[in-house]
């Protein structure tokens, strides 16, 4: 089995993908697995010390630029494809899988033309560009939400649901320990969200709870110094950090979460059963964030707000008010496991072994 997974940009688009690799590598020892991606520093941590090798390749994205911006994008589409081209020829996979993000686009389109099975995964509500266009070409889709397979073409989306790592999936039957605090944990995506982090900050630092709750916040680079000196300053009992590595362990020890609404991560929630408050993205394309969230809102999984609407007050109420209510947190918890799909990763690499013996 060789094996090319591409995409990257952010942890959502990264880790299905590495849950897939992983998975095919566990079942095909002897297999090649090869990675490409960006060189931004979040591909590179987050494919650091994995079992499969890694190549980048120079790209941009397009939607969202400025005319400049999307000038120069453009011209270097040629510089990207010729770069896929040399890696998917000199790497000979049997399959392509594209698992979103900009740098997909090229490395999904030159093992198409060079006749390689090719499919992609998308983790949204509402698909991005590159997977729209993609998604005319390749052999088979695989999706998370339902409602997505009206984006492509008629016959060829495949509900897998996301990728979960598999170390947050042997997470799911462990329990926090008896009578530990509770515990926020606070998520705005691999690269951090600062309005979600202004937002924490001003619930819990502005006024005293009379509760004892613990905060585990991923701030992203920017804002993890002043976030942590934030809560040190109140004597917000605070674990601040700008990536969690340890991220089963958060998850286990999370009462509740606090979090933008990526694919990725509401899938992770939904597999683990953590309760959560999500304010989505404003400035996601088409607010696919808004639409992900809504599907797990109105399962009563999870409480929504527009960043918009929310200031430091309601969310302390809304924080302090599902803590103190263990009987809704429960509920939410029973329905957002409803949601999960455990099984996602071994979905697509049946899927993709079935494709490869059409």
């Amino acid at each position: 089995m060789r094996m090319i997974v591409t995409g990257g940009g952010t942890g959502g688009h990264l880790f299905p993908g590495i849950a897939v690799a992983e998975e095919m590598l566990r079942r095909f020892p002897e297999g090649k697995i090869l990675f490409v991606s960006t060189d931004r520093a979040i591909d590179n941590k987050a494919l650091a010390g994995r079992s499969f090798a890694k190549k980048a390749i120079a790209c941009l994205p397009i939607k969202g630029k400025s005319l400049w911006g999307t000038i120069r994008s453009v011209a270097q589409l040629p510089i990207s494809l010729w770069q896929a081209l040399r890696i998917v020829g000199g790497f000979k996979p049997q399959l392509v899988l594209g698992v979103g993000g900009y740098v997909t686009g090229p490395v999904v389109l030159a093992a198409h033309l060079m006749g390689v099975k090719t499919c992609i995964h998308e983790q949204n509500s509402i698909p991005g560009m590159a997977n729209r266009m993609l998604g005319k070409i390749v052999d088979q889709v695989y999706i998370s939400i339902p409602g997505s397979e009206d984006f492509f073409p008629k016959g060829k989306s495949v509900l897998t649901g996301n990728p979960v790592r598999a170390e947050l999936l042997a997470t799911a039957a462990q329990k926090k320990e008896q009578g530990a605090e509770k515990t926020v944990l606070v998520l705005g995506g691999s690269q951090g969200a600062h309005r979600v982090n202004a937002l924490m900050v001003e619930a819990l630092t502005a006024h005293q709870s009379g509760e004892s709750v613990r905060v585990h916040h991923q701030t992203g680079n920017s804002d993890e110094a002043w976030v942590r000196k934030a809560y040190e300053e109140a004597g917000v009992p605070a674990q601040v950090s700008a990536f969690i590595t340890e991220m089963a362990v958060a998850y286990r020890d999370a009462d509740l979460v606090v979090s933008r609404a990526g694919a990725t991560t509401l899938a992770e929630l939904a597999v683990l059963g953590k309760p959560a408050i999500l304010i989505p993205y404003p400035y996601a394309a088409d607010d696919h964030q808004t639409t992900n969230a809504a599907y797990l809102v109105r399962g009563g999984a999870a409480v929504m707000f527009q960043e918009r609407d929310l200031d430091g007050s309601k969310l302390r109420e809304t924080i302090l008010g599902l803590l103190d209510d263990g009987s809704r947190l429960q509920g939410m918890a029973t329905q957002m496991r409803q949601y999960g799909r455990p099984e996602a990763t071994d979905a697509i690499v049946e899927k993709s072994m079935e494709l490869l013996a059409a």
